[in-house]
């Protein structure tokens, strides 16, 4: 197997640079960048490091020798904290990719080798994935819980049942003869109705750890000049939307993402609900439209300076919707409003902390429906729905042998998520959005 090597992602940002080696000449790598014998693992030493042959100097810095397989990858790994100039970096992976037996990492390989050397399960990895890609304290908090194996204790549970099952209607099958207990089969059915339960009620989450990962979808929606642009410049704090007078200057969907109290969100302006004048404006409503239909949080926007809410706007307001009435600044309501619905300015700040502290409360409120581990993936999603679907099948089945098939492919569906059964194909779908040096 080769040795590879990468730049720790994002290492250099803090003037100090991390390059990894790892694999069976990551230690002779060293002996010759260094002339030095093995350092004790773990323990950081200063060294000079040169170019091997003509001696050239590249810098001087700090390694950490990692002794497989108690490390990362499971493999001999060498740490090398340089400065993290452009320069300093460059020619030491140059001189890096020069040594017998190395080669820069592909995408994601340092984590796929933890995962070959059963150093990780795939929720493991994916979770390093998650974690590197983490910009709100939520999504570090969920991708925390996954590395720390809060989903795989959970679906290794599920496996666990699956396979004493398993067993009992293997056992019945091909022991006829013996003296077994009488009815194993029919006595199996109330565990796996239970398991049915149990995974059914994990997966009515309504998306909670998938929305977290990818981000709340919040849609502002209301009818042009209602203000929509302003508000979203206003909470982005940048002109990230044109604003303007002129009715219908909004036509394609602009989308900002903020951190809303630790949640991530997709903060999306649309086109203004009208009878549109235009076929292009006309396609910008009707992309608003469907985003509204798609928005995990809507906010409705209404101009307190119309003598009357805007009818189309008003059909979009539901329990999932956040009301508020804009240009709070100009003039007081011309119309009757209901309760819960904000008064806010745009120009002038005016209600917006109070507006946010709302909106917070109503992302918030998407993730606290329930405890325990959440589903974080789709491929997680698809799994559970196969396993559920083979176990199903097994209770209505009479022949044993089909009984057993079926708890077969619930077993391989389930042990796909954590990589215990059959994922060669899966391995390159996980791995490939990882960046170079994880």
């Amino acid at each position: 197997m080769d040795t590879i090597f990468a730049l720790a992602s994002g290492s250099q940002r803090a003037g100090v640079a991390v390059i990894r080696v790892s694999g069976p000449t990551a230690l002779q790598t060293y002996k010759n960048l260094s002339g030095k014998p093995a350092p004790v693992p773990r323990q950081a030493v200063v060294s000079d490091f040169c170019e091997p042959g003509t001696q050239k100097m590249l810098d001087r810095g700090l390694v950490i020798y990692f002794q497989g397989p108690a490390s990362f990858t499971g493999e001999d790994v060498v740490e090398y904290h340089v400065h993290g100039g452009v320069a300093v970096i460059h020619g030491f992976l140059s001189v890096l990719a020069k040594q017998p037996g190395c080669r820069l990492a592909e995408p994601g390989e340092f984590t796929r080798r933890a995962f070959e050397n059963g150093k990780l399960d795939l929720t493991a990895a994916e979770a390093v994935a998650d974690l590197i890609d983490a910009e709100t304290e939520a999504q570090r908090m969920q991708a925390l819980d996954q590395l720390g194996g809060g989903l795989a204790r959970l679906y290794q549970g599920w496996a666990e049942n699956l396979k004493k099952t398993l067993a009992h209607q293997e056992a019945e099958i091909e022991f006829p003869d013996e003296d077994m207990p009488v009815g194993i089969a029919q006595n199996l059915k109330p565990e796996i109705q239970a398991l049915v339960k149990e995974i059914r009620e994990h997966l009515d989450d309504k998306r909670r750890g998938e929305r977290l990962r990818n981000g709340v979808l919040i849609a502002i929606l209301g009818a042009p000049n209602a203000g929509k642009s302003s508000l979203l410049n206003a909470l982005a704090r940048r002109e990230a939307a044109i604003v303007s007078e002129e009715a219908g200057t909004t036509r394609d969907i602009i989308e900002v993402h903020l951190d809303l109290g630790g949640y991530p969100v997709i903060l999306a302006d649309t086109a203004g609900l009208r009878t549109a004048e235009s076929k292009i404006e006309a396609e910008g409503i009707r992309r608003a439209q469907k985003l509204a239909s798609d928005a995990d949080i809507k906010i409705v926007l209404f101009d307190s300076t119309s003598a009357a809410p805007d009818a189309a706007t008003l059909k979009m307001v539901d329990e999932n919707t956040l009301v508020a009435l804009t240009k709070a600044d100009l003039s007081p309501p011309r119309f009757p409003e209901k309760e819960g619905w904000l008064h806010i300015s745009s120009t002038t700040g005016a209600g917006l902390d109070v507006f946010l502290e709302a909106l917070t409360k109503k992302a918030a409120g998407l993730f606290a429906s329930r405890s325990g581990p959440s589903l974080t993936r789709e491929r997680h999603r698809l799994a559970l729905q196969e396993t559920v679907t083979a176990l199903e099948r097994c209770l209505g089945t009479v022949l044993p042998e089909l009984a057993a098939e079926d708890l077969r492919l619930a077993l391989r569906s389930l042990g796909s998520i954590t990589g215990k059964v059959q994922v060669e194909d899966l391995l390159d779908t996980i791995f490939r959005d990882f960046c170079i040096g994880k």
